[in-house]
């Protein structure tokens, strides 16, 4: 049952005579009128765990010494500080630039808790049809003018006009206003979306007085186009130096406005943090070993395998750890384009994922490493798992009509391989399917029996590293006689093709945080699913799924979000919309002992390198960083 409005069954039952008198009382004394209350912070479901006079949070160092450099990588390039344009590649570390009205603390991400930065305070009512955020008036940019309510508005407006991905995110809010003593506030077109807050304060604010100004050469900057110029933000961070595609050079701000924000303490300590840009994976890792840049986050198996053991890490000068992620989910997957014909038909991409023998892949290429993935929210308790029970099946049984009958049955089992007679039986199986479908065998090339047109598959990589496991596959392919291909392309090429919808076949992948909510429409909404922009990759469009996401949304409580979610998952993974690869519960490090951190590491977050510091005694030993 829909919340009702503060108030509003009183006025139901009172007369009209009643009523009119308490409206004219309500007009006359406004503090009578029923209003929400103003709070420092908001939860999606339970209590912040942080009180209003919490001076920082648990798992920062308040005392971190400030100062040093960290050098970090990134790969193919950039070529913008404009981070709201579909095109182009925004420079790493642009965010550190900006902020947003409220931000999440590491340690409850399962609450999905938001703090103050920007705004101060935050209020909405019992259905959620509206959220104001109060600006704090200490917010400044970085030459000095307030932060203000217009800002906010012009930010909220350029991005839904620019991005198309905004525009869907944000597509139930239906305005944006000023209102008195630095207030903002957002009424949506619907109501119980407990969610709309939240996203709404994650807003990314821009100044509208610098954007509307001109630059050094006297030309007046345009939103709407690439920008070139170091940006102005009222984050703790500016950009120093700069080379396009090269390296960004951020410093820290040492009269930031917020630094004595609980949310602020004990973070943002580097002095300067340095983005270096590297083209070839191969050369990253080897500019890693040369000290180059100091943090590595290793995501192949290989390389942790047999790549980590040269001489500064035997010296001590380089660690090598490994953290928990108990933070995300995640899906990871050969994710076949929907809008083709050739993979419309779920038979056909169940005889894919036959065909794809993760146990000897694992084996052979990974060093058994990874777990094989059976859950578009893996590692987390979002994953459905067994039969349905409880208020999941509550749920499903609602749109019984929408889902297929097997997720009542149990729950998603990939194909098991591994050695040579497991593997012909997943292949037989494939081709039985695959013949069901309407394809049959010409010789050893797989056909469309109606077309003759031969079953093909490019596969598109901006790695070439991903031969590894996509030759196997093709080789498995190959057997039942469809012909993959891969071509690995430069990255403009590939996020160009990926974000335009102009491939086969590509490996992508979707992190969830532990609170879902109105990004599930993005991911495998139907209205996402021509969307060029969207996360909506594999062009999902079903109704069942539909439904189930708008259960996520408007769930009133934790335990009903988990069991939408769960059910959620259930049918996605029913369908077989993509074919899941695998992934790891851990973070897999690398980096240079220059730093340190606090001794209690938030369990969802490693926090490198925003609670790090820079430690001038472990450098000394280790040797500065240039």
């Amino acid at each position: 049952m829909k919340r009702r409005k503060t108030g509003q069954g009183l006025l139901r039952i009172a007369s009209t005579g009643a009523w009119l008198a308490l409206s004219a009382l309500a007009a006359q004394f406004p503090a009578l009128a029923s209003e929400p209350e103003w709070h420092h912070a908001t939860a999606l479901t339970g209590t912040p765990k942080y009180a209003a006079d919490a001076a920082h949070f648990d798992y920062v160092n308040p005392d971190a010494p400030k100062g040093g450099l960290v050098r970090l990588s990134t790969s193919g390039g950039f070529d913008t500080f404009n981070f709201i344009l579909p095109k182009g590649n925004p420079a790493p570390g642009v965010g550190l630039v900006y902020e947003s009205l409220m931000e999440t603390a590491l340690d409850e991400l399962n609450i999905s808790a938001e703090y103050g930065v920007l705004a101060d305070a935050v209020r909405y009512p019992e259905d959620f049809s509206w959220v104001e955020y109060r600006l704090n008036p200490k917010a400044r940019w970085h030459d000095g003018e307030p932060v203000t309510p217009a800002d906010v508005i012009w930010s909220f407006e350029k991005a839904v006009e620019l991005s198309p991905r905004q525009k869907f995110y944000y597509q139930n809010v239906t305005s944006a206003t000023e209102r008195p003593d630095g207030v903002v506030r957002f009424e949506f077109d619907t109501a119980n979306n407990r969610e709309l807050p939240h996203i709404v304060g994650q807003l990314t604010v821009m100044p509208k007085h610098w954007w509307e100004g001109t630059n050094d050469k006297g030309e007046k900057r345009d939103i709407a186009s690439g920008l070139q110029e170091a940006p102005l933000g009222s984050g703790p961070y500016r950009v120093k130096e700069f080379t396009f595609n090269r390296r960004v050079t951020y410093e820290r701000v040492k009269d930031y406005w917020g630094k004595d924000l609980p949310i602020r303490v004990g973070t943002n300590n580097f002095d300067e943090i340095r983005y270096d840009s590297y083209r070839d994976s191969a050369v990253l890792l080897e500019a890693f070993k040369g000290d180059q840049y100091d943090w590595r986050l290793e995501n192949v198996a290989k390389n942790w395998a047999t790549a980590y053991d040269f001489p500064a890490v035997k010296q001590g000068k380089v660690i090598v750890e490994t953290f928990e992620d108990h933070g995300s989910g995640i899906m990871q997957a050969f994710v076949p384009n929907l809008r083709r014909d050739k993979f419309k038909d779920e038979r056909v991409r169940r005889a894919l994922n036959l065909a794809f023998d993760f146990e000897t892949t694992n084996r052979t290429s990974f060093f058994d490493q990874y777990k094989r993935i059976a859950s578009f929210f893996a590692g987390t308790e979002l994953a459905h798992s067994g039969k349905p029970e409880g208020k999941e099946l509550e749920i499903l049984e609602s749109v019984r009509d929408l889902v297929p009958a097997s997720v009542f049955d149990g729950g998603f089992e990939n194909p098991v391989g591994g050695d040579p007679q497991k593997v012909r039986g997943n292949l037989r199986e494939a081709l039985r399917l695959l013949t069901e479908a309407g394809y049959k065998l010409d010789g050893r090339t797989l056909v469309n029996a109606a077309t003759g047109e031969p079953f093909t598959i490019e596969f598109i990589a901006q790695d070439p590293s991903a031969e590894r496991y996509v030759l196997p596959f093709a080789k498995n392919l190959k057997l039942i006689g469809i012909d993959l291909t891969i071509r690995v392309l430069d990255t403009p090429q590939y996020v160009n093709r990926i974000r335009s919808r102009d491939f086969d076949m590509a490996t992508l992948l979707w992190g969830q945080s532990l609170s879902p909510g109105n990004e599930q429409r993005d991911y495998w909404g139907s209205a996402s699913a021509e969307l060029e922009q969207s996360y909506n990759y594999a062009g999902i469009k079903d109704a069942g799924v539909d439904a189930l996401i708008d259960k996520v949304i408007f769930a009133k409580d934790r335990e009903e979000l988990v069991a939408a979610t769960r059910a959620l998952d259930r049918v996605l993974m029913a369908h077989t919309f993509v074919i899941p690869q695998w992934f790891l519960d851990v973070d897999r490090t690398a980096r240079w002992d220059r730093f340190g951190h606090p001794d209690n590491i938030p369990e969802y977050s490693h926090g490198f390198p925003t609670i790090w510091w820079y430690d001038t005694e472990r450098a000394a030993k280790t040797g500065v960083a240039q």
